[in-house]
């Protein structure tokens, strides 16, 4: 019987809170989950694109994060796939976020879920600040001047690496050449 490939490095990113929010502070989180949903989410069913985070009563829990069930769940233990789910931080943790989301403009938003070392399921919550709409145009233009500017380096290096390439073979065949003459 083969061992099947084990898929390590497990990220799930909300690509969306980098673009609507200015990201500030993060903080590692553990989150409580039922024995399906961890399975869902080492399969890659995971959803964080509209997921935030609230504090409840002194309580931290991520909210509107999708976990699909598995097709092999039974169908009377199916968990709700948005469901609130309890975020594990320390009382003083709870209250440094809680003093930040006070002022104006701050909130919770989950921007990462991942597995640490120890195969444990970490969220990663961070304080944001709302973007406007005209910086958000301005870092779509810095990631296009970017990504153009990586281009043109790389076609750059190829393009002289080649020419470096066949200048050189070319060399030699015409010093070749004059010595046969």
């Amino acid at each position: 019987m083969a061992k099947k490939e084990v898929k390590k490095n497990l990220v799930f990113r909300n690509k969306k809170a980098f673009h609507d929010f200015t990201i500030m502070d993060c903080l590692e989180a553990g989150i409580m989950l039922e024995g399906s949903e961890v399975k869902a989410i080492r399969e890659g069913r995971v959803n964080l694109k509209d997921s935030f985070v609230r504090i409840i009563k002194g309580e931290v829990f991520l909210l509107n994060a999708h976990i699909s069930h598995l097709s092999t769940t039974n169908v009377n233990y199916r968990p709700d796939e948005r469901r609130a789910r309890k975020l594990l931080l320390h009382t003083k943790q709870i209250a440094k976020m809680y003093s930040k989301v006070t002022k104006d403009g701050i909130t919770l938003v989950c921007t990462k879920l991942y597995f640490n070392d120890k195969n444990m399921i970490k969220v990663e919550v961070a304080t944001a600040q709302g973007k406007k709409l005209h910086d958000k145009r301005e870092d779509l233009k810095e990631k296009s001047l970017k990504r153009e500017s990586e281009q043109a380096l790389k076609s750059y290096k190829w393009d002289n690496f080649y020419l470096d390439f066949f200048m050189k073979k070319d060399n030699k065949i015409c010093n070749q050449s004059l010595i046969n003459c």
